[in-house]
């Protein structure tokens, strides 16, 4: 357990679930799902079952300091790396390699987004253990593959070579193309061919072959990170990654890396996950009343109301009546009231009110 490492990456802004999530306080850090924990808490008691407490780094914005140190007291300064600009995931995997590597160079990393939902958690902890004793042998990168449920449209897919399998238990495949989100025709393909797993964005390697593959594929991003070889874990680092940002390429650890390297595996696995992306797929992961809606508040009294996500504030009193698959939220004064199918477009309302009303109500 001692070479077990766990990077979470939790910089992202959360637009789509504006405006309960806002620049200052995204939906990582909010307890989106009731549970008395935000999402990036139940993502480090999830990994604590896997890795020491100070083996678990947080990569995430400079704005996010304070917060993640009221949320996760557990964590040292060094344990919380700063990103002062979002450069993707690719310049914040290599960041996290170098500050593990001074470390530890003999580690294995799982590296994980802080917002997912992990219904079935024994047995997502059996899949990352199995993970890591499968990447300490070989010289692999493996992702997680989830079992589809249904011709999803707003998930990557992960297709694999045929039924070879790589390792006991037979669920371990080599990788045979990545394919971005699809449109409903390819997806439905896609379901029915059995050949495809959704693409959960977890990964497991040891630190040795990411920091090769980041050598062979991402050439210019592997040595800006290495330049600062004798200031991780200094007070010289703050001000080399500032200037190491300045000079980064945004990009994504899937395109850099993952959908060029030959040594690509994914672990085909079912413990009820879900990307908690959109309004939409919190709806259909939290309880629901007989008439399928998802309410939180204490005061909202619906009527002829069917297949709604509705989220107040304690002290609303709120009536709705005769709506059908929307979206009602409050927050701070604002208001959101957007159809379940149109979800994709709450970016562009948000891009809408900067344009007009600058950064307040974002």
């Amino acid at each position: 357990m001692e070479n077990n490492y766990c990077v979470i990456m939790a910089g992202g802004v959360g637009s789509r679930f504006w405006p309960l999530s806002k620049i200052n306080k995204p939906k990582q850090f909010l307890d989106i799902l009731g549970t008395g924990r935000t999402l990036l808490q139940m993502t480090f008691d999830r990994f604590i079952k896997i890795c020491t407490a100070e083996n678990i780094y947080i990569v995430t914005s400079t704005n996010y300091k304070q917060i993640i140190k009221e949320q996760l007291p557990e964590l040292s300064d060094e344990q919380i790396l700063l990103e002062p600009a979002r450069r993707n995931t690719a310049p914040c995997i290599a960041y996290a390699n170098y500050k593990i590597f001074k470390k530890n160079p003999k580690a294995n990393i799982v590296t994980a987004p802080s917002d997912h939902l992990i219904l079935k958690e024994n047995e997502f902890i059996k899949v990352i253990h199995e993970g890591l004793e499968f990447v300490s042998n070989k010289d692999a990168m493996l992702t997680l593959g989830i079992k589809p449920g249904r011709p999803e449209t707003g998930y990557g897919y992960i297709q694999v070579n045929g039924n070879k399998n790589h390792n006991e238990n037979k669920k371990i495949f080599k990788v045979k193309t990545f394919t971005e989100k699809p449109n409903k025709e390819l997806a439905k393909v896609f379901f029915e061919s059995g050949e495809f797993f959704w693409n959960a964005g977890i990964f497991i390697w040891s630190l040795k072959t990411i920091m090769n593959a980041f050598e062979a594929h991402l050439p210019e991003i592997d040595s800006l990170f290495k330049d600062g070889i004798d200031t991780y874990n200094t007070e010289n680092e703050a001000s080399f990654i500032r200037n190491t940002y300045n000079d980064c390429r945004n990009i994504s650890i899937d395109y850099g890396i993952m959908e060029k390297a030959d040594n690509v595996y994914v672990y085909g696995s079912n413990f009820g996950w879900a990307d908690l992306g959109t309004w939409g797929s919190l709806h259909d992961n939290i309880s629901k009343d007989e008439n399928n809606n998802s309410i939180i508040g204490e005061n909202v009294f619906s009527y002829d109301t069917d297949n709604c996500i509705v989220n107040m504030p304690e002290n609303k009193l709120v009536v709705l009546q005769g709506l059908k698959d929307y979206i009602v939220v409050e927050s701070e004064g604002i208001l959101l009231i957007c159809k379940k199918e149109d979800e994709q477009e709450i970016k562009q309302y948000v891009n809408d009110v900067k344009l007009k009303l600058g950064d307040k109500y974002l």
